[in-house]
């Protein structure tokens, strides 16, 4: 995804001396913030900052609370960014169920400046969370979904989805000690 994605970003031509001569290449005018949320996140992330190995990163602290669809909110608690003014965003966070982290993160996001175009990239999305985002999103947007399934269910979950993101990687989450 992040192969496809650099495919939208601008490019100059540039010469560089190689062991063997000069070559003429396309290099990136500027390198893309790399944006997770915390910690589902980080393993889809890392290979994004394997492939942008030049990039600024942002992250982005935030649990869902549980509940019905009607009643999930979500809470952000830490927010770690550069100044975002003219960047290109690139968003990596693998499951987009409802919109409503994404939506929070853009959010959480504005203080620290207006960026000239923000990638939104996910791995599997439920369609009420891509219309929520369609109708949500500033204009200079774009959204990456690698898999389209079928809904969500009465507990916003995907379905059939993967399950939880961060669990899978990382663990259960534990309850404050």
């Amino acid at each position: 995804m992040a192969y496809e994605i650099s495919q939208a970003l601008h490019y100059q031509q540039a010469q560089v001396e190689t062991p063997l001569g000069q070559a003429a290449v396309q290099q990136m005018v500027d390198w893309p913030v790399l944006v997770t949320v915390l910690r589902a996140g980080v393993p889809f992330f890392d290979g994004f900052l394997d492939f942008f190995d030049q990039s600024n990163t942002a992250f982005i602290g935030a649990a869902r609370k549980e509940g019905g669809q009607d009643e999930i909110s979500i809470a952000l608690d830490y927010v770690a960014t550069p100044n975002l003014t003219g960047k290109t965003l690139i968003i990596a966070d693998p499951m987009l169920a409802t919109g409503q982290s994404i939506l929070q993160t853009l959010e959480a996001l504005k203080p620290y400046g207006t960026p000239a175009f923000i990638h939104i990239a996910a791995v599997v999305a439920a369609p009420e969370g891509v219309n929520f985002l369609a109708e949500k999103v500033p204009e200079q947007t774009r959204l990456w979904v690698a898999a389209l399934d079928e809904k969500l269910n009465s507990s916003a979950y995907i379905v059939p989805g993967l399950g939880d993101a961060g669990d899978l990687a990382f663990g259960p989450k534990t309850e404050n000690i």
